[in-house]
Order: structure tokens, then C-alpha cells, then sequence
């Protein structure tokens, strides 16, 4: 169980930390994918800033938090994807949905429950 959910974990980590990445190096494809259109380059400039922190942060924490079985390390990225998801619910009653709107919903409920349930399950006691 620990080892599946770490290495759950970890894959999930990786994917933000490649799409942090992709964000600071190719802002305008990447934006695309999330349906956003950057306007010159105040508009580069935050998607090369924000987008990578939310997922270096977010996605090195996962991966450092099921390295270390550190579960209070784990609530970081808990914590991140869960207020991501919160404003995705929000956007879903205040302006409804479009072809796509629910896989990112899935990927961060992934990650919340995800690192809930490892933030309990992974931290072990030494002497």
C-alpha cells in the first residue's frame, strides 16, 4: 500500500513539475492547453512566474513529502491543489463549463486525496 501510494505520488508530482516547466519555457504553448491567451509580455511574464510556482511548488512538495514520509510536508500540495480545485467549483456554478472543464478538476481532486491520505498512511516513527 505505501509503495503504490508513493509511487502515485511521485507520477503525479512529476506531471506538475513537467508542466511548471513547460510553463517557463514554452508560456505560450503551454498556456493553450489551459485555455489561456498571454497579452505581450506582461502576460509571458505571468505565466512564466505563477504557473511554474503552483507546480514546482505543488509538485516538489509531493514528491519530497513521499521521499521523506514527511506527512505534514504532504499538506502543502493538499492545500495548493485543493484551493485550485475550490476555485474550479466556484467557476463551475458562477459561469458553467466547457468541452475539457472536468479532467483538471479530476487530476487535482487526484492530488488532494492523494496526499491526504499519504500525509497519514506514510509518516513512520524511527527509535
Amino acid at each position: 500500500m505505501r509503495l503504490i501510494l508513493t509511487a502515485l505520488i511521485f507520477a503525479q508530482g512529476l506531471m506538475f513539475l513537467v508542466l511548471g516547466l513547460n510553463f517557463l519555457i514554452m508560456p505560450a504553448s503551454a498556456a493553450t492547453g489551459f485555455n489561456l491567451a498571454p497579452d505581450g509580455p506582461g502576460g509571458l511574464a505571468v505565466l512564466r512566474a505563477d504557473f511554474p510556482a503552483l507546480f514546482f511548488v505543488g509538485g516538489g512538495a509531493m514528491i519530497w513529502g513521499a521521499w521523506k514520509r514527511n506527512g505534514d510536508l504532504l499538506l502543502v500540495p493538499a492545500a495548493i491543489f485543493g484551493i485550485a480545485l475550490f476555485g474550479r467549483l466556484v467557476s463551475v456554478f458562477a459561469d458553467g463549463t466547457a468541452p475539457g472543464f472536468w479532467f483538471p478538476m479530476m487530476v487535482e481532486a487526484a492530488a488532494v486525496v492523494l496526499t491526504l491520505i499519504a500525509s497519514r498512511v506514510l509518516p513512520h516513527r524511527v527509535g
